[in-house]
């Protein structure tokens, strides 16, 4: 296991409610986005993850946007995607915004690029849903020879071909770019074959259910006779002064986005037994800095993963609950499961 453990919060930009239970306008979202973000930085946290999303829940389509906004208020921690649709995407211009935020922010960026567990980008931007994985398959693999060749010879089948072609601004310090996958095993495969670090979307269910994943992508590396990149885990959480309040604060917001994305899906409304047993056992962070720095250290031991990242804004959860949620997961519980998973290296 590696013996460097980092700790990151994600947000969608939720868009949440004011203290009279109004739904807040987009643009407000994105202001206290950065503001969020900005305490992050000043609570000690490694990461700060925004995703990318195209439909009325969530604030955020344009994240590198954002990204910028927030690497000129903040000074120490690392800005990324969360991630990134590349399907839907052009992978010269995702490499080009994230190289202009890698300067911007004096090299502060990472890219993470997934399939898409929300798929409205594909039809807005022309894209045929049909193509979803090819599109991806052979998007990332352009997408991995821009970030390792200057001058970049590339042929496909879904987009014209580059003939020794230079992308501009070329990167003047590395571009971290991990994979995000969620239970599908050739995605596994996949990060391994390209050598990037993997990101595990472990959002129901105990963690140690998803270890024949990460034991994949372990014997994959050992196939390949490569040096294991880093795996992360993604989990959705929220962080109060102590177990009750943060299960009663965090309930009825997470309750009306779980249920509006389960009419879209087919699935029930979620009931307050199946929340609290997640919480109990499963892959639902919700509690006390103690409660939630013990538990992320149980996880990241039992999949074998040096990085957490907690998606902190779930549903119409309020701003001012947030702030407190991402100091208290900044300056409390990440350095509570620090200081467990170094005590198991250590000995």
């Amino acid at each position: 296991m590696e013996s460097r453990f980092d700790f990151g919060l994600v947000t969608f930009g939720d868009v949440t409610t004011d203290a009279e239970g109004r739904l807040l306008s987009h643009a407000r979202v994105l202001r206290n986005l950065v503001e969020e973000a900005i305490v992050a930085d000043r609570s000690g946290l490694d990461v700060f993850g925004v995703g990318e999303h195209h439909r009325a829940d969530f604030a955020v389509s344009a994240p590198e946007v954002v990204l910028a906004a927030i690497a000129e208020r903040t000074t120490n921690i690392r800005l990324g995607s969360a991630a990134t649709v590349l399907g839907a995407d052009d992978p010269v211009r995702v490499f080009q915004r994230f190289s202009t935020l890698n300067a911007l922010s004096d090299g502060r960026a990472e890219v993470m690029v997934g399939r898409g567990w929300f798929v409205e980008a594909f039809a807005l931007f022309g894209f045929k849903l049909a193509d979803y994985d090819a599109l991806y398959a052979e998007k990332l693999d352009l997408f991995a020879q821009l970030l390792r060749r200057d001058v970049v010879d590339w042929r496909g089948e879904m987009r014209p071909p580059l003939t020794r072609q230079r992308v501009y601004p070329p990167l003047e310090a590395p571009l971290p770019t991990w994979i995000a996958v969620g239970e599908t095993p050739q995605s596994i495969l996949r990060a391994a074959q390209y050598d990037f670090p993997l990101m595990l979307a472990v959002i129901g269910g105990e963690p140690e259910r998803f270890r024949p994943l990460t034991d994949l992508y372990r014997a994959a590396f050992a196939k390949l006779n490569r040096p294991l990149r880093p795996i992360g885990v993604h989990s959705i959480g929220y962080v109060a002064d102590d177990d009750a309040r943060a299960r009663e604060e965090f309930f009825p917001h997470y309750k009306t986005l779980r249920d509006r994305l389960g009419a879209e899906r087919g699935w029930p409304p979620i009931e307050r037994a199946k929340f609290d047993a997640e919480v109990d056992r499963g892959s639902l962070y919700v509690g006390s800095p103690e409660t939630v720095g013990r538990k992320m250290a149980l996880a990241m031991r039992a999949l074998g993963a040096c990085r957490f990242d907690l998606k902190y804004s779930v549903g119409t959860l309020p701003h001012e609950k947030l702030l407190r949620s991402i100091e208290l997961f900044g300056k409390r519980a990440a350095p509570i499961a620090r200081e467990n998973l170094v005590e198991v290296v250590a000995r």
